[in-house]
């Protein structure tokens, strides 16, 4: 029973050289999709067991022979590749230090961002986990800051197309409807949001996409898990971080183009039927910033 996605409904396919296989059973204890399992010390594949080979990797990835091949849902033999190094790879205060670092950029140079860093930060975004694999992910690449301009001028009218949906009569014929939390968002926030980012576009000023050079919008299919859009655009702002730039998630356009906006999605690529996601945009920042805010999670609660 393959778990079907965007792009593929069937399994994937295992393939083990029985020469180069000494039976550890590694693989086995890693295959979740279980269509690899131990009978009479010998290593066997069958697609009908559970969900079948879902081409995760992971058999490829812990054997220590090489003796696991897998073919198909976008994986082959070449996407295998050895780690890197443990010395090469960042600890904790590494980490630590670049999480620290990053803000949400608003004010960006007169600069545009190069191809080289642009294809790093889709590099790094590729490596984000995911609900089930391959990938559903798309991402819109907006790059230019006349086109992220032009992209945020179709958004404001969207929004401006779907301002009554927010507004005062409407929320309080819908109120007996709605969760208070819900209500209070729409009133304290999103509509009179809508109506800065309108008077700010009479002073031909960007104040929904602050004149970034460029922006990337993560968005997903239908099967996806809906919060792989934005574990992948997290990647991708951190990996930003690493290239010295800054970044900001923007998270108005979403939600917008879920209720509409056909017309700005037949434009821009953007599947009709796919779930919402989350606008990124990228630059050098402006401003320099020398202390980190520290943050506290809202809660932590052990069990």
């Amino acid at each position: 029973m393959a778990i079907p996605t965007a792009r593929y409904s069937e399994t994937a396919t295992v393939r083990i050289d029985y020469e180069k296989c000494k039976t550890c059973g590694l693989c086995v204890k890693v295959c979740k999709g279980a269509p690899i399992y131990l009978e009479n010390d010998k290593v066997r594949i069958d697609q009908t067991r559970y969900f079948g080979c879902i081409g995760c990797g992971h058999c490829v990835a812990v054997c220590p022979t090489g003796a696991i091949a897998v073919e198909g849902r976008d994986i082959s033999q070449t996407s295998s590749i050895y780690l890197p190094a443990e010395e090469s790879r960042a600890g904790y205060e590494e980490l630590m230090a670049l999480m620290l670092s990053r803000r949400s950029i608003r004010e960006f140079e007169d600069r545009e961002v190069e191809k080289e860093k642009i294809d790093r930060i889709l590099a790094a975004a590729s490596t984000a986990p995911m609900g089930i694999p391959p990938s559903d992910v798309e991402v819109l690449v907006i790059n230019g800051k006349e086109k992220v301009r032009e992209f945020s001028d179709d958004m404001l009218k969207l929004i401006k197309s779907q301002k009554w949906i927010f507004s005062k009569p409407v929320l309080l014929l819908m109120r007996p409807f709605m969760k208070k939390e819900e209500y209070e968002v729409i009133d304290k926030f999103v509509y009179p949001a809508i109506e800065i980012f309108e008077e700010y576009r009479k002073e031909n000023t960007d104040y929904l996409l602050y004149g970034a050079p460029l922006a990337m919008y993560f968005h997903v299919s239908p099967y996806a898990d809906p919060a792989d859009p934005f574990i992948t655009a997290t990647y991708a702002m951190i990996a930003a971080e690493a290239l010295n730039l800054g970044s900001c998630m923007i998270g108005t356009i979403g939600p917008m183009l879920k209720s509409g906006g056909k017309e700005v999605k037949e434009k821009y690529g953007i599947n009709i039927r796919n779930q919402p996601g989350i606008v990124v945009i990228f630059g050098y920042p402006a401003v320099k910033y020398r202390r980190a805010i520290r943050r506290n999670l809202a809660k932590i609660h052990y069990y």
